[in-house]
């Protein structure tokens, strides 16, 4: 069973140009701290047919040492799919702590959400089965909403993420962060296009314009992090 999970993660969408290296990665720190629901939610989604959507478990690593590092109460996650990093971030907040999380795919939360009950932290997740950008602007009609995030995580439709960017920098704290995933697109931003294949470059096209811009934004502070599909930190 820990062969089909390993195998899963389907390396393609890993940037490292080892297999050995990454799967050493996984072996030696990842898999070994991984907690019990977290381990459980991974081998459940590796059933559904786009299993490749999921959160890799070293970037989820990532992610709980940078929400405890936050204290972060307060998260928005815009994209769910199966729950594994929204099981991860509830795992990792406060016992009072609260998660607006956002997707249209209710079915695919579902198949996660009897691990999320068994773990005790349903109570953390509010779940609202909604595009993000109508949500957004609820939240952000409350002005009481404004600055009142610690922390946002996105990995969902790549020709929103410029809009997602203005609303979330509005929403989350001075001093939050807001984790954008996919952005280094099996590292086809960086290659030509002709070298690209036709499944990708609409996605590549996009996100090649979301980190120009992002990169000149001098409200934030950006790093990208060449972890599972690329991530972009934002402070």
């Amino acid at each position: 069973m820990e062969e089909k999970m390993k195998a899963a993660l389907k390396y393609d969408k890993a940037l490292l140009q080892s297999k050995e290296l990454y799967q050493y990665i996984l072996d030696t720190s990842v898999y070994p701290n991984e907690p019990e629901p977290l381990k459980e939610l991974r081998e459940v989604s590796a059933s559904h047919p786009r299993y490749w959507m999921g959160t890799e478990p070293d970037a989820g690593q990532l992610l709980a040492i940078i929400l405890k590092l936050l204290n972060a109460k307060r998260t928005i996650e815009i994209g769910v799919f199966t729950g594994y990093s929204l099981l991860l971030t509830a795992l990792t907040i406060p016992e009072d702590g609260k998660i607006i999380a956002i997707d249209v795919d209710h079915k695919a939360y579902e198949m996660g959400l009897p691990t999320i009950k068994k773990a005790g932290v349903e109570h953390k997740v509010d779940f609202i089965d909604s595009e993000a950008l109508p949500l957004l602007e609820d939240l952000m009609e409350n002005l009481d909403n404004e600055g009142s995030f610690d922390f946002a995580f996105v990995y969902a439709d790549k020709v929103n993420y410029l809009i997602y960017h203005e609303r979330l920098m509005k929403l989350v704290k001075v001093g939050g962060l807001v984790i954008y995933d996919n952005t280094l697109w099996r590292g086809t931003v960086a290659m030509p296009e002709h070298a690209v294949g036709e499944n990708y470059k609409e996605g590549r096209k996009l996100l090649i314009e979301f980190n120009h811009l992002i990169a000149n934004d001098g409200h934030v502070q950006i790093c990208h992090a060449s972890i599972g599909d690329g991530m972009t930190i934002c402070r």
